[in-house]
């Protein structure tokens, strides 16, 4: 996957896992991206990788387990998507919302398979999670309500625009400005 958003050293996410599993992750992203969560399945990733699907749980128990390591692909990149947009315009709202709806736009199948379901933190990087939102708490000075607030911002506005929910002509970047900016204090 030629993406500027995945490095091809280990970020946090791929640190644990063997060449062969970070291999079946790659396949699993590029099958995610291209056909959606629907059509992630470990026969379907055994296809893609040449092989039966039996070998796959040989490094990993389940589909679950897959999904968690693009789960963390996700938290990992946008943390980074974040962390530039920080270092760009430090303090600055707005500039983590933009860096954080072209992140989600760009990868909107991982994007709805990390977002659409319960979050299994427990089989997560430690660590992970709170490096995601860091940025977004600074930018709103700690105040861990306020970072929520637009965190769901931001969520709603860009899985609403997935989705194709707003109808067409619509000035969706007026719509991100005004919102940002009635919680940026």
């Amino acid at each position: 996957m030629a993406d500027k958003d995945r490095a091809d050293d280990l970020p946090t996410w791929g640190k644990h896992l063997t060449p062969r599993a970070r291999e079946i992750v790659h396949a699993a992203r590029e099958l995610l991206e291209e056909s959606g969560a629907e059509k992630l399945t470990m026969r379907s990733l055994a296809d893609r990788l040449g092989i039966k699907a039996p070998s796959l749980y040989k490094h990993f128990p389940d589909k679950s387990a897959v999904e968690v390591e693009l789960i963390a692909q996700l938290l990992d990149e946008s943390a980074r998507a974040c962390e530039a947009a920080e270092a760009e315009a430090p303090g600055s709202l707005e500039a983590l919302t933009d860096a954080y709806r072209s992140y989600a736009l760009r990868h909107p199948h991982l994007y709805r398979l990390a977002t659409e379901r319960p979050l299994p933190r427990h089989a997560l990087p430690p660590g992970l999670e709170d490096r995601a939102a860091a940025p977004l708490m600074r930018a709103c000075g700690g105040d861990v309500d306020l970072a929520r607030a637009a965190w769901a911002f931001a969520h709603g506005m860009v899985i609403l625009e997935i989705h194709g929910r707003f109808p067409d002509g619509v000035d969706l970047g007026a719509a991100w400005r005004t919102g940002t900016r009635a919680l940026d204090r």
